[in-house]
């Protein structure tokens, strides 16, 4: 049995507060109504069976330090989705706005459509704990800027409404992890120390769990195994820019 919280004129402390208090309780499903751009749902949250399902739009900083819940938002979201969020999954039926996924260590988000701007930055990776952030639209400029680690992944589905399925200075400064776009893109666009490659078999190996859940989750009917329009983005450079730094 869920329990459902009214947002409806609630101050986002109050309204944290009272999803914290909820799960100290020992409640694993919770419902949040008439949202209407309250900060920080969800943020610091640890307990790995909770599912948090939100109608209405989220303001910035959803899951922020989030350690383990599900978060289904069932309309948009704003800025910072994600950030620094170390395990769990977020799942978006909307768009989400810029920094999504800024900082992050582990877990994975799904957002059915476009996204902003610095979308996957300073993402990391170590060992086996690799995040995976899948945008199923279009993104704005430094799509994976200073990339350290983890997956990110761009299907261009919405692209009918943008001119590029990425924005300017894509990869810019990244250093690890990988990148895989679906679609045509300028290559001018392409940050200098990284280049685009074919997949491989272990790349269509790697991608299509990730794909078959995230088609699952959102009813996509297209055909997103097409793997010969893909490309995969990685780092060919440790530090391109070196030489513009003073020590």
């Amino acid at each position: 049995m869920s329990k459902t919280i009214d947002a409806k004129g609630v101050y986002y402390a109050q309204l944290n507060e009272q999803v914290r208090e909820l799960i100290r309780k020992g409640e694993k499903d919770i419902n949040i109504v008439n949202v209407n751009g309250q900060r920080y749902i969800g943020g610091g949250v640890e307990a790995q069976d909770v599912k948090i399902r939100i109608q209405g739009v989220t303001g910035e900083d959803l899951g922020a330090f989030m350690e383990g819940p599900t978060i289904e938002v069932m309309n948009n979201a704003q800025d910072g989705v994600g950030n620094t969020m170390n395990d769990g999954t977020i799942i978006i039926r909307g768009l989400a706005g810029d920094v999504v996924g800024y900082g992050m260590r582990g877990g994975k988000i799904f957002i059915r459509d476009d996204v902003g701007y610095r979308v996957g930055i300073h993402m990391k990776g170590f060992k086996d704990k690799q995040p995976v952030l899948v945008v199923g639209g279009c993104a704005g400029d430094f799509f994976g800027e200073y990339q350290a680690g983890g997956c990110l992944i761009l299907l261009g589905l919405t692209k009918s409404r943008k001119k590029s399925v990425v924005g300017d200075y894509c990869g810019t400064g990244m250093h690890g992890g990988v990148m895989y776009i679906r679609g045509d893109f300028n290559e001018n666009f392409l940050g200098k120390e990284v280049n685009h490659f074919e997949l491989t078999q272990e790349d269509t190996d790697r991608l299509k769990p990730i794909l078959d859940e995230f088609a699952c989750t959102f009813g996509i009917t297209e055909d997103i195994l097409d793997y010969d329009r893909y490309r995969k983005i990685i780092p060919v450079s440790t530090r391109p820019y070196g030489s513009l730094y003073a020590y």
